[in-house]
């Protein structure tokens, strides 16, 4: 039984990458795992600066006074991290993509996570449109010495509600399934 948090990275509510999320839970929870789905959009973070002050502050705290405190609690009992996000550019959305910068910092040893899962969603059907995403989380496995748990990578889906019937969905809700 794992402690997983899941960071979705959509400012759009019930989105198709909420219910991919959502479908990673559901599958999750079958394994009776605890699970807790985090929006970003409901968090204040601001973009990490690269002060290093974090480095020399009593408990490593950052010198901003913004939500991120918060979601270091939450790192600090997670076992398994999803980082869900839709695609902008070719990379996570930039309230995701704070939230990833911010933990450069000394406080992220205190986290008792293993494995790192991804689920990103993309309206273009361009066969490198992960590429650049694929290469980072690669990198943040190695840097951190993660488990890869899996990905689910889903093209063309843009409006609202795109993803319902898509095979996508059971792929998610079987990832979900496979962590124990």
């Amino acid at each position: 039984m794992s402690n997983i948090l899941i960071l979705l990275g959509s400012m759009r509510k019930n989105g198709n990458t909420d219910l991919l999320a959502q479908a990673f839970a559901e599958g999750a929870r079958k394994n009776n795992n605890t699970v807790e789905i985090i929006s970003v959009a409901d968090y204040k973070v601001n973009p990490c600066i690269g002060c290093n002050s974090c480095f020399t502050r009593e408990g490593n705290q950052c010198f901003q006074n913004d939500d991120m405190p918060q979601i270091y609690e939450k790192l600090k009992t997670a076992d398994v991290v999803v980082a869900a996000s839709p695609v902008y550019f070719y990379g996570i959305s930039a309230e995701l993509k704070a939230v990833v910068d911010r933990l450069h910092t000394p406080m992220r040893n205190e986290f008792p996570i293993k494995k790192l899962a991804l689920l990103l969603v993309g309206a273009a059907e361009l066969p490198e449109l992960f590429d650049a995403i694929k290469l980072q989380y690669q990198l943040i496995l190695n840097f951190f010495h993660l488990e890869d748990a899996g990905m689910v990578l889903v093209r063309g889906v843009k409006d609202i509600g795109d993803i319902k019937g898509k095979e996508a969905l059971k792929e998610a809700y079987d990832l979900g399934l496979s962590i124990t």
